[in-house]
């Protein structure tokens, strides 16, 4: 019975332990936006946001030597396009976004380089941010809306950490952020069709801190 009690005992204590690991850091990077394909009686087009500059923060709880769960926001600030052989249209504009992942590390007691895995959803808020205009270039395509939408959003990505200290991580990571696309920003214009899924590749690099 006390030899029980002891086991139970140091269980409980060793998930209590790995469940108080808390990593808290910042990111920077940039967010490549593919294009989605606009046809129609005008031709055809592409349309979608410009690369632009990211940069975000995360809260993680670790569960156990390889699992976590992750809260992420990030921001990213990129222009709406439309473009057409040599001409383009662009519009202000930028995303929020907010999700949580699951990620599984493939760690090794002592090592200080780590590989994970992440996947989870949440939400994307996309905003147009420019000023309206009753001609807008290209608006045989599609026309772009100063408001704001909500989209859901699932999160694929990957990565590497390094322990620079005990304490003090490096991460390198990539994110693939997948949602419907905002025809709430880049209305398609009458008898014009636009491509249904918006992908999100965003590299970047970052710094944590264990606690």
């Amino acid at each position: 019975m006390r030899l029980s009690a002891l086991a139970l005992t140091f269980v409980a204590a060793t998930g209590l332990g790995w469940a108080q690991r808390f990593e808290f850091g910042g990111v920077g990077g940039a967010g490549f936006l593919g294009n989605v394909g606009i046809s129609g009686s005008a031709g055809s087009a592409i349309t979608g946001f410009q690369t632009g500059p990211g940069a975000g923060g995360f809260i993680s709880e670790q569960l156990n030597r390889h699992l976590s769960g992750e809260l992420r926001y990030m921001y990213l600030p990129n222009n709406l396009h439309i473009q057409s052989h040599d001409s383009e249209a662009t519009f202000s504009g930028q995303q929020h976004v907010l999700h949580y992942d699951i990620v599984w590390h493939f760690a090794r007691p002592g090592a200080r380089r780590e590989f994970f895995v992440a996947v989870g959803g949440g939400m994307k808020l996309f905003r147009g941010t420019g000023q309206e205009q009753a001609y807008q270039p290209l608006m045989q395509y599609g026309y772009f809306t100063r408001t704001q939408v909500v989209k859901p959003m699932g999160s694929f990505g990957a990565g590497m950490k390094y322990a620079l200290t005990p304490k003090l991580i490096l991460r390198t990571e990539f994110r693939d952020y997948i949602s419907p696309f905002p025809t709430e920003l880049i209305a398609p214009a009458p008898g014009a069709k636009f491509g249904s899924i918006l992908q999100n590749f965003v590299p970047m690099v970052g710094i944590s801190y264990l606690f």
